[in-house]
């Protein structure tokens, strides 16, 4: 009986969730299915009811409601954005190191490179506002570093989204830091079996829980050998609450359950406007609505109350139409995305296109440093466990600027053709090649020339200006080298040396061009 009457504590230990978990359960749940879509968000029955509508009426209108996903769209933009560039990493005294090159590889043990991890926790981060994210490493009994290479025991990752997480707490440390010191989750589910796991500084305890008669068919607890939990919380935004993250959908998922319920009013108002009501008296036989069809009614019926079809006025589906575009125009605000969206562009001004751009590029980088912060401390575990101390550097990209090339080059063009120097007329020139993506012809000849040479190509990025044959110019020379238009030039110069500017890192100069540098030789 006291066997008993432990495992069923141990039951309600192992399902309980804390205050937080409590009070956002049911909205992340509607996070993850405003994502998900499809059937998920079907059987979540969002749309609202009709009055007296019954159960199978309501049913055929969840089957036959399209869901316009904003929210995926939305991540997904994000997404493409974050990972263009991939980040850059250092790893100190372990580079090369072939344990890191395999967490690289197959970060999670399932095949899953480091980039695709991290870019599924930038994923359901943006979701849910955090995700979990533990680094585990088996204990497999090996002696030495051999056991454990032949064994495959190294660090690994798992990603935990909050609706797993059901219980966690802080701990303020003596430096005026806070620590991890208790979590749950539930780590795996097998029909009625679950499995969930607790960690503290000392243990951790696994519970093997039979949900269908609701008690606990085994529990396992083991030391905790590392004295503190190796779980990251990865932000897409922080909020003031440690442990729980700000939503990138979470207004945005609100209205796009309301463009899914004006869809279904979308559906109604066409099902009723070519598929009219009869009204008829209840004596009135008309079954069905086929073409040419006897409708018999009763005998001395008054005039008055003669069947007849009950008009739909179809013009409210424009209203409901504006009102679903209005929408969308908010979710693209809010999201900061409607300077990329092809619609939106052809009634912004280029003022607001910049502008929603930068806005644009702000939180990119926000969420980009979010994840450079999370990937550290995921690194600062790893080595830990490893016995060495993180002394490496993780870059993600913080620049995500983008920029209204039709803007650009309508400016280009009005300077084309009010500029008469060949010399600007070559850098506007080259700069419009660069606008639209094309490498000029002189960057092609040294990219052909380097390769029969056997040298690195040079970077077309370092090719700024050129001179009027088209021959670069060095990029150790200042923006101010231009043509010399008075007595002062590069070959009397005191810095001019055989051809080169001592000045400036001995870059090639030609006699008839200057800089303000420029000093008089010496005797």
């Amino acid at each position: 009986m006291a066997e008993l009457q432990t495992f069923q504590n141990a039951y309600l230990q192992a399902t309980a969730g804390n205050l937080t978990y409590s009070r956002n359960q049911q909205r992340w749940k509607f996070l993850l299915d405003s994502y998900t879509g499809g059937q998920a968000y079907r059987e979540g029955a969002y749309l609202q009811r009709y009055a007296l509508e019954n159960d199978t009426q309501y049913a055929t209108r969840l089957l036959n409601t399209p869901l316009d996903n904003q929210c995926r769209s939305l991540i997904s933009l994000y997404i493409s954005f974050l990972f263009r560039e991939k980040p850059e990493r250092e790893f100190g005294s372990l580079e090369n190191n072939f344990t890191i090159e395999d967490i690289l590889e197959d970060a999670d043990l399932d095949g899953r490179s480091l980039d695709a991890f991290m870019k599924e926790v930038a994923c359901w981060s943006s979701v849910f506002g955090h995700v979990w994210i533990a680094v585990a490493k088996p204990d497999v009994g090996a002696v030495t570093l051999a056991d454990e290479q032949s064994m495959n025991a190294r660090p690994y990752l798992s990603m935990y989204n909050p609706l797993a997480v059901t219980d966690w707490r802080w701990a303020r440390q003596p430096n005026g830091g806070y620590q991890l010191e208790y979590i749950k989750y539930v780590e795996e589910v097998n029909g009625t079996e679950t499995v969930v796991k607790e960690w503290t500084y000392d243990s951790i305890t696994t519970y093997y829980l039979d949900t269908l008669q609701e008690r606990v068919n085994d529990m396992i607890v083991e030391t905790n050998g590392l004295g503190y939990l190796p779980f990251v919380c990865a932000y897409a935004e922080r909020s003031p609450v440690r442990g729980l993250g700000n939503s990138l959908i979470d207004d945005i998922a609100d209205q796009q359950r309301m463009i899914y319920n004006e869809l279904s009013e979308v559906y109604d108002s066409i099902r009723l406007d070519t598929h009219p009501s009869l009204v008829a008296t209840a004596g009135t036989n008309a079954q069905g609505a086929a073409a040419g069809q006897v409708i018999t009614m009763e005998e001395n019926l008054d005039p008055n109350l003669k069947p007849y079809v009950l008009q739909f006025e179809g013009g409210q589906i424009d209203k409901i139409y504006n009102s679903i575009n209005n929408r969308k125009k908010m979710i693209d605000s809010m999201g900061n995305v409607g300077a990329v969206r092809v619609t939106e562009t052809r009634s912004m001004s280029g003022i607001a296109i910049e502008t929603e751009f930068q806005l644009l590029n702000a939180k990119l980088s926000s969420i980009a440093d979010n994840l450079e912060l999370a990937e550290e401390q995921i690194w600062s575990i790893i080595y830990a466990y490893m016995g060495t101390t993180w002394d490496g550097e993780i870059t993600y990209p913080d620049n995500f600027a983008l920029h209204n090339r039709d803007n650009e080059l309508s400016q280009l063009k009005t300077a084309s053709e009010i500029v008469q120097d060949p010399v600007k007329r070559a850098l506007i020139e080259n700069a419009v090649m660069e606008t639209i993506d094309i490498e000029s012809p002189e960057h092609e000849l040294q990219e052909e020339l380097a390769e029969q040479q056997g040298v690195p190509s040079p970077d077309e990025e370092e090719i700024k200006y050129l001179y009027p044959d088209g021959e670069p110019i060095s990029p150790d020379l200042p923006e101010a080298y231009e043509p010399a238009t008075g007595s002062e030039n590069c070959k009397n110069c005191g810095y001019y040396l055989e051809g080169l500017c001592t000045r400036w890192n001995n870059a090639p100069v030609r006699a008839v061009y200057w800089c303000a540098a420029w000093e008089p030789m010496s005797e």
